[in-house]
């Protein structure tokens, strides 16, 4: 397992292939650094004594201890550890941990690629174990690049005017394929030291070009990251560890570049494509019920504060606000328990959550996002949104007016007040905020496809025998 500082010095070696602003930066530049930050905390914590059981796991290729970033779900242990520290993180930073839906993106890939060689003979089985060898060795932080730009949302793939709103193959040769077309809103690609490729639908026969999945290091040749970074505004005077953490989305462009086929892990076996897709997306939600519940503690824990703050901790109508914003949280991180402790050993070895539960997990949270952010603003009030500048407290003639004025019980000091309301207008007013408010609705997928996964899992049949049992069209109760 390699430490934050041997991450960081790997990205300031990679080529420069970042945009921001119409400038192309290396990966040292200031404003990835936030970003940068919520993913060191996946290295630093995995070597601390408090954290390491949490952080660790033992690889089932090497069983060696490794970073469980890297590790795939081998029991239910497994997914119950990885839910629990994808909270414990999301809590210390703030908001999103970012780092795991690379290793969404290789469980996934553990299964579908064992699938597809076992029906068709294939080898990127092999090829995805070399990787993940690879993976786990180097403690990679990867991204996972599934959503297309998509264009004309009414036409599939291959129905579009341009092919490439869809990522696809555009020439295939002996040593590998070239592909062409973009990723969105891909969170950690630019201080990513891979991305992973999937498939973002199910495809048709006539759609084989599209169903490609592959692997490459972020900064490879023919890949434009064109990025926007969010983060909160910068203290000058009352540091906090929130100042020092944000996230960069990127617009992620192949340009016909080329990749090996050792990294190749789907090649127009379009009856595989959906299933990574809602694989990926399974995964994937089941680690939103980590990060999502606690953004519900870090949304509770400011409204609980700032109600202190103000002598209104005890009002009824606050108290029903907590219990809003606890049973959304506890909720989702139960269907995530559930999920683990429901979930289905795959033929590959790969342990694969509940689909319901994931999914109605998600959907709940996604839901609820704004909601949440509507009680805190309830709460505290409008001086998270017109709190005056830093340096204003700071002013010889008007800053002690200021720490005058902001005060509220009299037990409770001026800046903590201050720190408390400049906390919570970074958390639900601050460009970062808005980013992260449209990511609870969005990201792993909006919850229309939450709805969709339900409804075409869950058994709805048994459900009318029931009804049926109860209302006398059946005799016997339907015991399965």
């Amino acid at each position: 397992m390699k430490t934050s500082e041997e991450y960081y010095e790997k990205l300031k070696e990679m080529r420069p292939n970042v945009y921001i602003g119409g400038e192309l930066v290396k990966r040292d530049d200031p404003r990835l650094k936030p970003g940068i930050n919520v993913v060191s905390h996946t290295f630093d914590l995995a070597t601390n004594p408090k954290f390491e059981k949490l952080l660790t796991a033992t690889s089932h290729l090497r069983g060696e201890r490794i970073n469980r970033f890297c590790h795939i779900h081998h029991s239910v242990d497994d997914l119950l550890k990885k839910q629990e520290m994808t909270r414990t993180l999301c809590r210390m930073t703030g908001g999103c941990i970012q780092r795991c839906m690379g290793i969404d993106a290789m469980n996934a890939l553990s299964v579908v690629t064992y699938g597809v060689d076992k029906r068709f003979g294939t080898e990127y089985n092999r090829r995805f174990l070399k990787y993940l060898e690879y993976f786990q060795k180097n403690d990679i932080a990867a991204n996972c690049a599934q959503t297309d730009v998509k264009g004309d949302r009414s036409k599939r793939p291959h129905e579009q005017k341009d092919p490439d709103m869809y990522l696809r193959i555009v020439e295939k040769r002996d040593d590998g394929i070239v592909v062409r077309g973009a990723k969105a809103h891909n969170t950690i690609a630019a201080y990513a030291e891979e991305i992973i490729v999937t498939p973002t639908r199910f495809l048709t026969p006539e759609e084989k070009d599209w169903a490609v999945s592959f692997a490459i290091p972020a900064d490879w040749d023919n890949v434009h990251l064109v990025c926007k970074a969010t983060n909160v505004r910068e203290r000058k005077k009352l540091d906090a560890p929130m100042a020092h953490f944000g996230d960069v989305e990127s617009l992620t462009i192949f340009d016909d570049t080329f990749i090996p086929k050792d990294r190749v892990f789907l090649c127009g076996e379009v009856e595989a494509a959906g299933i990574l897709a809602l694989l990926f997306a399974l995964f994937h939600r089941h680690s939103y019920t980590g990060c999502k519940p606690a953004i519900g503690d870090i949304m509770m824990g400011y409204t609980a504060l700032v109600a202190e703050y103000n002598g209104v901790e005890d009002a009824k109508h606050v108290q029903s606000k907590l219990a809003d914003l606890i049973s959304t949280t506890e909720l989702v991180y139960a269907s995530g328990i559930a999920a683990a402790y429901t979930s289905t050993k795959d033929a590959s070895g790969t342990y694969i959550p509940n689909t319901v539960y994931c999914n109605v997990g998600r959907r709940h949270a996604g839901l609820n996002t704004y909601h949440e952010a509507e009680i805190l603003a309830d709460v505290s009030g409008g001086l998270a949104a017109t709190l005056p500048y830093e340096e204003d407290f700071y002013h010889p003639k008007v800053g002690p007016l200021l720490n005058k004025y902001i005060m509220r019980k009299a037990d409770v000091p001026a800046e903590n007040v201050h720190r408390c309301y400049r906390a919570i207008g970074d958390a639900i007013c601050s460009s970062l905020a808005g980013v992260m408010a449209i990511a609870g609705v969005h990201g792993g997928g909006s919850p229309v496809m939450e709805e969709i996964a339900i409804l075409k899992q869950y058994d709805m049949k048994h459900r009318k025998e029931i009804a049926k049992y109860l209302a006398g069209i059946r005799k016997e109760f339907p015991t399965s």
